[in-house]
């Protein structure tokens, strides 16, 4: 009995003791697990500042990216293709350009009828209807053939070229005679583009190329608003598209063309053809204060009819009829501002949309007037025209007169070098 009763006490206190080594066994484990869920709330805590560093980091460095790239834009661009290998030198034929406009001044016009010129407007020539007209009723009084091409000037450059292919074989066929080109701006672009990429079709057709403030090699202008990864690039690009898209019916493709990555990837692929004399000519806008009020006609607006007696008439029934009023717009202001901004921003001189350096094509002669021209004076008059100076229409004469005895030496020289 008495063991009984010892094994009894032996276990009670036996299990006492294991209740009791339990009890500290739980008391130790809450601070244990309280000191890893503290470990581990601070662990995500730290990974996810972490994170969002990084997510700042990048974006910090994205928009120092853009801004790097914004601020930078076109400097590495300009005049990239003069230093390209493999490329043609040029010729300056300036000065036998002011000989042959000299000449045409006092009177001597040496264009021959055996071609047929067909001048090529550029980029919005359709949004101004005496872009070339000028120039075309001059050459008409002369007794020449000379047509402006009817392309849409929103297109890209390649669909203008195969525009052009169709017009120049059309005039040729219809005519028995080749062609002579004087394409200003992107038309300058699109000629060349058709004489590269349909060569073979085209070579014994044209006489000759003039590229007049065309950016061959591509302008900062179009590069600056359209390139990727600088600040606000979708929303500009954006702005573009719904001016030439929907505004204008173009395709931005036609402004896309004329940057710097599209040119480029275009002249690496096409080659101008070496049988076909060219020019290259380009100007410097003046940046005068006096510019800012210069105005440029670039078309005429028909008044209606008003119900108004013609004074000093007698007749009942004599009313005035409607007329034109000439329409003008700053461009030569607008011209003179970009410019400026090129001027400032790269050091480069220009007309106000394409710099001197990108408008030298490889293998031509170039002319490089030193009077201030900007942009549209080509192809567009001046409402202050200055009698001592010579107008777009007798440069423009002079140019395809050179472009004539550039053709006639290229003929020499081949015929000597068969013999």
């Amino acid at each position: 009995m008495e063991e009984l009763l010892v094994n009894t006490r032996y276990e009670a206190k036996t299990g006492c003791s294991h209740r009791g080594v339990s009890l500290i066994i739980q008391g130790l484990m809450l601070p244990l697990f309280g000191l890893r869920l503290a470990w581990r709330l601070a662990l995500a805590s730290w990974r996810c500042s972490l994170y969002y560093i990084r997510c700042t980091q990048a974006q910090v460095l994205s928009i120092t990216s853009r801004v790097r790239k914004t601020l930078h834009g076109s400097s590495d661009d300009i005049g990239w293709l003069q230093h390209a290998h493999d490329m043609a030198p040029v010729e300056d034929g300036t000065v036998r350009f002011l000989e042959l406009l000299e000449k045409i001044r006092n009177g001597e016009h040496n264009l021959p009828n055996s071609f047929v010129y067909l001048l090529i407007p550029g980029l919005f020539s359709n949004h101004g209807p005496l872009y070339f007209v000028g120039t075309k009723r001059f050459f008409s009084k002369m007794g020449l053939a000379c047509h402006i091409a009817k392309i849409h000037s929103e297109a890209s450059v390649e669909h203008n070229a195969w525009e052009l292919k169709q017009y120049i074989e059309e005039l040729y066929w219809g005519s028995g005679k080749r062609v002579m080109l004087l394409g200003h701006s992107k038309g300058g672009v699109d000629a060349a583009a058709a004489l590269s990429i349909y060569s073979s079709d085209l070579k014994n057709k044209v006489a000759g190329l003039a590229l007049v403030q065309s950016p061959y090699a591509g302008t900062p202008i179009a590069s600056d608003i359209l390139r990727e990864g600088q600040i606000a690039d979708k929303e500009t690009r954006r702005i573009m598209e719904l001016l030439i898209c929907k505004i204008i019916k173009g395709d931005i493709r036609a402004l896309e063309d004329l940057s710097y990555d599209k040119r480029r990837e275009f002249i690496s692929k096409h080659q101008l053809p070496k049988e076909i004399p060219l020019i290259s000519f380009h100007s410097e806008a003046s940046i005068a204060p006096g510019v800012l009020a210069t105005m440029t006609h670039i078309a005429h607006a028909e008044l209606p009819w008003l119900p108004l007696p013609k004074f000093g008439s007698e007749e009942a029934d004599d009313f005035q009829a409607g007329h034109q009023v000439p329409v003008v717009i700053p461009i030569s202001a607008a011209m003179a501002v970009c410019a400026l901004h090129l001027q400032l921003r790269y050091g480069e001189k220009s007309d106000g949309l394409v710099t001197c350096r990108d408008a030298e094509v490889p293998g031509s002669v170039v002319v490089r007037p030193d009077r201030k021209l900007d942009h549209a004076w080509m192809v567009y008059s001046s409402r202050k025209k200055d009698p001592s100076e010579p107008d777009s229409c007798e440069m423009c004469e002079a140019l395809l007169t050179m472009l004539v005895e550039l053709g006639k030496m290229k003929q020499e020289r081949d015929v000597s070098g068969a013999f």
